[in-house]
């Protein structure tokens, strides 16, 4: 089995992304885990950084 540090996310779609986002949040909210909020914060921080825009934006964006 070949190792990996990092995974690319360049072919995902932004449904995809969308969903893995919301998954995130459900189970938090839910579970009362704070590392799946943690997790789900840390990739729209960083997705909308790449993006230039602000999160709030960029979450605009998955959703249309």
């Amino acid at each position: 089995m070949q190792e990996f540090d990092k995974i690319s996310i360049q072919e995902m779609s932004k449904n995809d992304m969308l969903l893995i986002i919301k998954a995130l949040e459900y189970t938090g909210n839910e579970t009362e885990i704070s590392d799946f909020i943690d997790l789900r914060n840390s990739i729209v921080e960083e997705l909308s950084s790449l993006s230039e825009i602000s999160e709030e934006a960029f979450m605009e964006y998955l959703e249309k």
